[in-house]
């Protein structure tokens, strides 16, 4: 049976699938039907991706096996409050893993900022998210891509990998996508476009492990080493430096050596 012809995953109400057995990317895929018009909310899978890309236009490893999909999504909301959905993403992430590796392996589980989530310290999944609107239109569209390590994970990278087979469970992308479409919806409607922001926070903050820790941030080549301190009223990283505190907004985040 080919990818195409395998049974579907559920998708939330008003949801709709497109499934491809390759496509360059599916953030691309996404972009391309935003630019013919389509409002979404369209999910769009693909068994294979040949430019997979993650943040500042990395490349995102795509070995078979794993999930990539992209949901495109039309908000009734400004860009700057679209951008909330950074850390709606991380949680996100976050809840769809805890859920494919049951509730006793939540304690395994470390969200990064802005939205990369960590398995036993190793990164496990990761969100993109771009903005695909037409300035002419009323309202926001976005693209949230999602990468998850499923079967496979790739080496020598400056954060190290993990799949969940190698973490010893078996997943399939469809029954991945099933969870992580149902637990998009249930996060978008606990956002509701902005009105529920400190609450989002508060959950975020709740999924990324004490404050204090040792972290490097990296923007623009420059090296920014300092402690983490949570996140300010707008979603920005806190960062205690010794030069005082820096609130990043953009940019790569490492746990420092210890």
């Amino acid at each position: 049976m080919s990818f195409i012809a395998s049974p579907s995953p559920k998708m939330p109400p008003g949801h709709r699938l497109l499934r491809l057995d390759t496509v360059d990317s599916t953030n691309a895929e996404a972009r391309r039907r935003a630019d013919m018009g389509e409002p979404g909310p369209l999910w769009i899978w693909s068994a294979r991706q040949s430019k997979g890309r993650g943040r500042a236009g990395r490349e995102w490893t795509s070995q078979v096996g794993n999930l990539f999909a992209s949901l495109l999504i039309r908000l009734n909301c400004p860009l700057p409050v679209a951008s909330q959905l950074a850390l709606v993403a991380g949680i996100v992430t976050y809840e769809t893993v805890a859920k494919l590796i049951a509730y006793e392996g939540r304690s395994a589980l470390l969200l990064k900022w802005p939205n990369d989530v960590l398995l036993s310290e190793e990164k496990v999944a990761g969100m993109l998210l771009e903005n695909v609107g037409n300035p002419s239109k009323p309202g926001t569209t976005v693209v949230i891509g999602t990468g998850i390590n499923l079967a496979a994970y790739p080496e020598n990278l400056p954060q190290p990998a993990i799949s969940l087979d190698a973490y010893g469970l078996t997943v399939t992308p469809a029954q991945a996508l099933q969870v992580l479409a149902a637990t998009t919806h249930e996060w978008l409607q606990r956002w509701a476009e902005g009105a529920t922001f400190p609450t989002i926070r508060r959950a975020w903050l709740d999924r990324a492990g004490p404050l204090g820790r040792p972290l490097v941030a990296r923007i623009n080549g420059e090296e920014i080493e300092g402690a983490y301190a949570g996140l300010d009223s707008e979603g920005a990283l806190r960062l205690k430096t010794a030069a005082g505190e820096k609130h990043i907004t953009a940019g790569d985040v490492f746990f420092a050596s210890r």
